[in-house]
């Protein structure tokens, strides 16, 4: 059984909500990690998990992901993570979002929702109906559209900084970049990559979405899995599919000199991010490069501006540069800096927000 209330401080959650409505069909969990800087903000993902056990595991993961990701994004902005349990592609209904739209609401602000891994602008726009607190909306709707535009332009910000580290150039012309998983964010960072010369190998449990990228990029080359992929001879590894994607043997198999990829919580295990480090590969850690999409949907808060959204999102580059540097003064992996900056600004700035205001 998944412990609800962590082992250590840092793993607590604040609260976690059980959301079922039988008619339609609708099974979710709302986990609200940490509220120090602001409401909890994170996507809902549609997945037909295994279990009800797998299905509180992840969303307990990715609460916790959204805390720190939105803490190094420099948002006001807390953590939170919603799962639906079931097959996006047969079980998704009006009703069902609708119901979904009613308990976020009921939270009253706590939790902001958008959207993650099967869920889509125009079905935050059908929970919209039921709840002011959507964001990652539809332009129609003054929303901001597809957040995986800005998610894949931040891991490439987090890849050029990477880059930099390890060649001492933010240009990856020439390098060979094997992408794992082509869907919502792979393709567009293919896109990037290739615009920027580098040569680029991909691989993608849907043959749908590989054919997208090989329509548009014949050059490209597709490997069978990620097995192949990560043992191939590649220079960046860019985990872009679901979690866990950096285990011990996919580790000891890796050839490539960085890691740096769109998919959250990529490290399958505390002590990967040490196994990386002392193979001399360099992780550039997820919940900092793939803060573009949340820096996206978060702007829409106040009235989505591209432009503004876009520039905050190039900070990336500096903000991965500045967790690179810590990590070597401090002689600890990029993945313990990144938690050490992100604790500390919601230490600092949550202990501010104690200060009394008065009524």
């Amino acid at each position: 059984m998944t412990d609800v209330f962590g082992s250590s401080q840092k793993d607590v959650h604040e609260q976690v909500v059980f959301c079922a409505d039988e008619q339609s069909g609708l099974r979710a969990i709302i986990a609200i990690h940490n509220t120090a800087l602001g409401p909890g903000l994170g996507g809902t993902r549609f997945y037909p998990y295994e279990s009800e056990s797998a299905a509180l595991a992840d969303v307990l993961n990715l609460a916790k992901g959204m805390s720190y990701k939105n803490a190094l994004a420099g948002l006001d902005l807390g953590g939170g993570k919603a799962v639906i349990i079931g097959d996006p592609a047969h079980d998704k209904n009006e009703a069902l979002l609708r119901a979904y739209g009613r308990f976020v609401q009921s939270l009253g602000g706590r939790y902001v929702t958008a959207c993650d891994v099967g869920t889509y602008s125009e079905d935050m726009d059908i929970i919209a109906r039921e709840s002011r607190y959507v964001t990652g909306r539809s332009p129609a709707y003054g929303g901001a559209g597809d957040s995986s535009i800005l998610t894949a332009f931040g891991v490439f910000q987090g890849m050029r900084a990477s880059a930099e580290r390890v060649y001492g150039t933010p240009s990856l012309h020439g390098r060979r970049v094997g992408v794992e998983g082509v869907g919502k964010v792979g393709h567009r960072l293919v896109e990037l990559l290739r615009e920027d010369g580098a040569e680029v190998v991909i691989c993608d449990v849907a043959p749908k979405a590989v054919e997208r990228v090989r329509l548009r990029h014949p050059e490209v080359e597709v490997v069978a899995d990620a097995a192949e992929l990560t043992g191939s001879d590649i220079d960046v590894f860019a985990p872009c599919a679901l979690g866990g994607a950096l285990d011990d043997a996919t580790v000891s198999r890796l050839r490539a000199k960085i890691v740096c990829g769109g998919a959250n919580n990529q490290l399958a295990h505390p002590g990967v991010e040490k196994q990386l480090a002392e193979r001399g590969i360099l992780y550039a850690p997820d919940y900092v490069v793939n803060s573009g999409g949340v820096i996206q949907v978060a702007d829409e808060i106040e009235g989505f501006d591209m432009e503004r959204a876009r520039s905050k999102a190039a900070q990336i580059y500096d903000t991965t540069l500045k967790i690179f540097q810590i990590a070597a003064d401090e002689g600890v992996p990029p993945a313990v800096a990144a938690d050490r900056l992100a604790e500390r600004r919601m230490s600092e700035v949550g202990r501010i927000r104690g200060i009394w205001l008065g009524r």
